[in-house]
């Protein structure tokens, strides 16, 4: 019985025992099923952390590795690949113009001068403060334009000019890039002159027969002289190149404010030393055969009016009321508009751009040379000049009248109420004062903080501005800049050219207040774009009161119904080649200097040569070969071949005469100027 008992016991122990074990084994899968849980859970809550930092960086890794893999298949494709799929799209692609004038037989003849124009000229630094340590002789504009992004405010500091002098600051010297490559592509893949340089080399133009006439594009055009001796190296370059292709006189092809920079060298170098370059008055006679202006301004641009007032243009306005507050706000410590405004308005360069000719030229309260909005309309090529541009009866009916010579009003029911409705304030005599800045703003300060309310007000309470008041408004607002520019720049019309005053070189970029050289048979184009909206006047705002904005805005939410509108996002249009109204490029050319005027005494033949706008067609096409804009149009295969046939010897009346698709010929008519 005993061992029973124990054998019985025996069992019972052992049966405890092995629940024992199997109540072990279960307390560990338990321990690893919380293990795995609690594994699970912490991955879990690593995936609910998944911050916006983490979002950025994976964006900019995915564009890195899409950029470099674009980048890789780019360099990796045939250099045809390009024409082969445009040609497969839009059928075969005409020759450039270099290679359809050489199988013509063109060649090499006369030398070629380019005069580049504002902003497309490349600037290096050559002495600095320390924040620019690493950058001696690299382009600070033109190029990748790194350092914008790497030190904006060096880069600024920099770039501006000093505010009394309007030359170097102390310690500073920035200086125009040399040779061909000064302004053939103002950034990488952006051409301005190398279209048009490859296409004159395959005629056989090389680099001892063209040459650009780079300069700093900041500074008043005198001081180029003054500083550089800019005007004096051009004068040597062009004498050697006659000299040297045996006495063939130089092609001169200036573009935007190179335009006006030329025509102050042409009197500069007429004048007598010191003040010019003592060449006498048969000069450009005995060396240039012609001046062709590409996208000219020589009256100016209502563009540069709003950059000096209110730092924006179109396209800065409407991406201001797109992310309202971006660009007044302060971003990465950078008040954007602010910096621009005081950087821009200490150069010099850019007061010749103002509207010249005030109410004669650009109209008053209640008129314009334009008055018609008809931004669509297109005619046909005719070559009877005087009947190019004209509306027709249908059009006038389907047209709208706009006061354009109301260039700035403050809110659209001003700027289309008739005049007599208007009760304008003066401001000329208002005293500035009440100064709401803080001192925060310091480092950003322009003009407009010494203005104070009264001020500010007092300029939104004279309503409207035309071209005769925009002078007054700018020194008003800016009498630093405008003390400088007064100095330089003039921008009236001259009732008697004899008198003796406009021999001094404030006079000579205006093209209303100087005469032509004494040049019979030197011949001047105007050859610009038509076709694309421009900007001509302006529906401002005044913005809400802060320490540090700029107290005018342009009113972006002033727009017409009408699907076809001269009035868009606050900017009324006019024809034009975006930059440049017609009116501006064309006017000289089609009658202030066409025959014998007062302003073209010799008789030197004028052309007019305009370029129907087209866009590409395709993406591929790049800037397109028929476009008509201020900086395109450098690529555009009729522009090119034009200054081609010229360059090898043919002249205007070979080209055809003028070519007109505007109403150029109708407004000049309707400007009453002594001729």
């Amino acid at each position: 019985m005993s061992a029973i008992r124990r054998r019985k016991n025996s069992e019972a122990s052992k049966a405890t025992n092995s629940e024992k074990t199997n109540y072990d084994g279960d307390d560990d899968k338990k321990k690893k099923i919380d293990e795995e849980e609690e594994d699970n859970n912490k991955k879990n809550k690593k995936r609910k952390k998944w911050s916006c930092v983490d979002t950025c960086c994976w964006l900019i890794g995915c564009i890195c590795v899409t950029w470099w893999l674009l980048l890789f298949l780019y360099n990796a494709m045939p250099a045809s690949f390009n024409q082969y799929v445009t040609e497969a799209i839009t059928g075969p692609v005409p020759d450039p113009p270099g290679v359809k004038l050489r199988k013509e037989g063109l060649r090499a003849r006369h030398p070629v001068v380019f005069v580049p124009g504002i902003v497309t000229g490349g600037l290096e630094l050559w002495e600095g403060k320390q924040c620019a340590d690493g950058l001696f002789r690299k382009r600070l504009w033109g190029g990748t334009f790194g350092e914008v992004y790497k030190r904006p405010l060096c880069w600024v500091e920099h770039m501006s000019l000093d505010n009394e002098t309007g030359l170097d600051p102390s310690g500073i010297r920035v200086r125009p890039v040399s040779g061909l490559v000064a302004a053939d592509y103002f950034a990488p893949g952006y051409f301005v002159w190398a279209v048009l340089i490859a296409n004159l080399a395959r005629i056989g133009y090389e680099e001892k027969t063209m040459y650009m006439a780079s300069y700093d594009w900041r500074i008043s055009f005198q001081n180029t002289e003054v500083r550089d001796q800019t005007l004096s190296r051009i004068k040597s370059h062009i004498e050697l190149m006659v000299a040297t292709t045996g006495g063939k006189k130089a092609v001169i092809i200036p573009h935007s404010m190179g335009v006006l920079y030329f025509l102050h060298f042409m009197k500069w170098v007429e004048a007598p030393a010191p003040m010019g370059g003592g060449g006498g008055p048969d000069w450009c006679s005995k060396h240039i055969k012609a001046v062709m202006n590409i996208g000219g301004p020589f009256l100016g641009v209502p563009k540069a009016v709003s950059g000096l007032f209110s730092a924006e243009a179109k396209d800065i306005a409407v991406a201001r009321a797109i992310a309202p507050g971006f660009l007044d706000n302060d971003l990465f410590r950078l008040q954007t508009l602010q910096h621009a405004m005081k950087m821009s308005r200490t150069w010099d360069s850019t007061m010749s751009m103002v509207p010249k000719g005030g109410d004669t030229i650009w109209g008053g309260i209640d008129w314009s040379p334009e008055e018609i909005c008809s931004p669509s309309s297109r005619k046909q090529r005719n070559n009877d000049t005087h009947a190019k541009g004209d509306l027709t009866g249908n059009e006038v009916s389907q047209t709208k009248r706009v006061n354009y010579g109301r260039i700035v009003s403050f809110g659209k029911d001003v700027a289309e109420a008739p005049s007599s409705e208007i009760e304008m304030i003066e401001f000329r005599d208002a005293v500035k004062g009440n100064n709401v800045a803080n001192t925060t703003c310091r480092d950003v300060w322009t003009e407009y903080h010494d203005m104070g309310i009264g001020g500010i007000k007092a300029v939104a309470e004279y309503k409207t501005y035309t071209a005769g008041s925009i002078i007054d408004l700018l020194q008003f607002v800016a009498p630093k800049m405008m003390a400088r520019g007064s100095a330089h720049f003039s921008y009236g019309i001259a009732d008697n050219l004899d008198d003796t005053k406009y021999q001094h070189y404030k006079y000579w970029s205006n093209p209303l207040e100087t005469k032509l050289p004494n040049a019979p048979d030197m011949e001047i184009f105007s050859m610009y774009g038509v076709g694309i909206p421009t900007e001509r006047a302006y529906v401002y705002k005044l913005s809400p009161l802060a320490d540090c904005y700029i107290p005018f805005q342009i009113d972006t939410s002033a727009d017409d119904t009408e699907e076809d509108s001269c009035l868009n996002d606050g900017v009324y249009s006019v024809d034009g080649d975006e930059t440049v109204p017609v009116l501006s490029a064309g006017f000289m050319c089609a009658k202030a200097w066409r025959g014998k005027t007062r302003f073209n005494p010799s008789g030197s033949r004028t052309y007019i040569r305009e370029y129907d706008h087209s866009p590409p067609s395709n993406l591929l096409e790049g800037r397109g070969t028929q476009s008509g804009a201020h900086v395109d149009i450098m690529g555009n295969f009729a522009l090119i071949e034009d200054v081609i046939r010229v360059a090898a010897g043919a002249s205007g009346e070979d080209l055809g005469g003028d070519q007109v698709y505007s109403g150029i010929f109708k407004w000049s008519e309707k400007i009453n100027l002594q001729l």
